[in-house]
C-alpha cells in the first residue's frame, strides 16, 4: 500500500505509509454481532456494507448520505466494481435501500449521488420507498473530453424523505453569497446587498443547480487518491440543510471519509461503512486532522461562497482562528 507517486512540493494530497495505514485502519470497528447506536457512534466500520447494515440499530439515523458505485466498471484500489445491465443495477440499488431503510428515523432524509446514467435507474427506484423532494444537479468541472459525445461535467443528487411532511430543511443554513453585478440602491443605501472592500455581495436562496463546488484536486488539503471523492463543500450543503446539531448521519459507502469528516466539523454524529482498509485509514486520518482544523473550503461566515471569491472570504477570516473551538456543542457529540 506504500504511496509510490512522486508528488510536487506543493501537492497537498493526503498520503500514508504502510505502517500508518495499518495503524489508522486498526482504529476502525468490524462488528460481528448486532450493535447499539452508542457502540458505533462516531466510528468508521470496516467491512461489507450489506453485512454490517443488518447489525445496526433500527430508527437510529437522522440522515442518509449515499454515494454508491455508479454503474461503471471501476477499480477502487484493488476492489473492483463491474458495470452491469440496468436490471442488475436496479437490484443492487434496491438491496442497499432495503438494508438502510429500517435504520432511518420517520422524519429522516436521504441524499443519493449518481451520474446521469445511473440516475435513470436510481430515481424511479427511490420513488418506491421515499417521497422524492428534488433532483439536484451539480457541476463537476473536472474530467476528460469526449470525442464522440458531450463531456460529462454534471452529476445528480436525489433528495428524498421518509415522510411527506415531517422532515428537516434548514434554509437559512445553506444560503449562498453571490456577487451583485447590478447593485440597486434605495434612498442612497444598498437594497438587499452588502458593500465590501472586496466587492458587492448578496445572500440568496439555494437552487437545485450547484455550480459552486470544486472536485478535490492536488492543492486542496482534503484531497486523497480516491477516484470518486466528493467535495467537503458539497456534503456540507446536504448536512446543514437536512440535519440538526447532534443528529446522526450514516454513509454506507464511505470511501475516503468525506461525509464523516464534514459531519464532525459541523457538530453532527456520524457512522461510516467502508470495505477498503486503505480508504478507512484515509478517513481516520482526516477525522484526526479535523480535530484541529474544521474549515470547509468555500464555506465561511455561515454561508456558501461562489467560486473565485477567496479574497473576500480571507478578509472575513483574517482575524479568525482556524481550530474547532467554535464547533457546535451537543450532548452526544464524540
Amino acid at each position: 500500500m506504500t504511496e509510490t507517486k512522486k508528488r510536487a512540493t506543493r501537492n497537498r494530497t493526503l498520503t500514508l505509509s504502510d505502517s500508518e495505514v495499518e495503524h489508522y485502519a486498526s482504529l476502525c470497528l468490524s462488528p460481528t454481532h448486532n450493535v447499539s447506536a452508542s457502540e458505533v457512534m462516531n466510528k468508521t466500520l470496516l467491512g461489507d456494507t450489506f453485512e454490517l447494515l443488518g447489525k445496526l440499530s433500527q430508527n437510529s439515523i437522522d440522515l442518509l448520505i449515499v454515494d454508491p458505485p455508479y454503474n461503471l466498471s471501476k477499480d477502487f484500489h484493488g476492489q473492483k466494481f463491474e458495470a452491469g445491465s440496468d436490471q442488475e443495477y436496479e437490484r443492487f440499488t434496491r438491496a442497499w435501500i432495503e438494508a438502510t431503510l429500517p435504520l432511518l428515523k420517520q422524519d429522516g432524509s436521504i441524499y443519493v449521488c449518481c451520474d446521469w446514467r445511473s440516475s435513470l435507474v436510481i430515481g424511479p427506484v427511490l420513488q418506491d420507498y421515499f417521497d422524492i423532494k428534488n433532483r439536484i444537479t451539480w457541476q463537476r468541472e473536472k474530467g476528460r473530453g469526449a470525442k464522440s459525445n458531450w463531456k460529462n461535467g454534471m452529476e445528480d443528487i436525489w433528495f428524498a424523505t421518509a415522510s411527506k411532511k415531517d422532515y428537516v430543511f434548514n434554509l437559512d443554513d445553506v444560503m449562498i453569497r453571490r456577487r451583485v453585478l447590478a447593485p440597486y440602491k434605495q434612498n442612497g443605501k444598498p437594497k438587499d446587498w452588502e458593500q465590501t472592500v472586496n466587492g458587492d455581495y448578496r445572500n440568496t436562496c439555494p437552487s437545485n443547480f450547484w455550480d459552486d463546488c470544486t472536485v478535490p484536486y492536488w492543492s486542496m488539503p482534503e484531497n486523497t487518491d480516491h477516484p470518486t471523492q466528493k467535495p467537503e463543500k458539497l456534503i456540507a450543503k446536504i448536512i446543514l440543510a437536512s440535519s440538526k446539531p447532534g443528529d446522526t448521519i450514516l454513509d454506507p459507502f464511505l470511501g475516503s471519509g468525506t461525509t464523516s469528516v464534514v459531519a464532525k466539523k459541523l457538530g453532527r454524529n456520524y457512522v461510516g461503512i467502508e470495505q477498503n482498509p486503505l480508504y478507512c485509514a484515509w478517513a481516520e486520518k482526516r477525522l484526526e486532522l479535523a480535530e484541529m482544523d474544521c474549515e470547509i473550503q468555500g464555506y465561511s461566515d455561515g454561508v456558501f461562497w461562489e467560486r473565485n471569491s477567496l479574497a473576500a472570504q480571507k478578509s472575513l477570516k483574517k482575524n479568525r482562528k482556524t481550530n474547532c473551538t467554535a464547533r457546535p456543542k451537543t450532548e452526544t457529540l464524540f
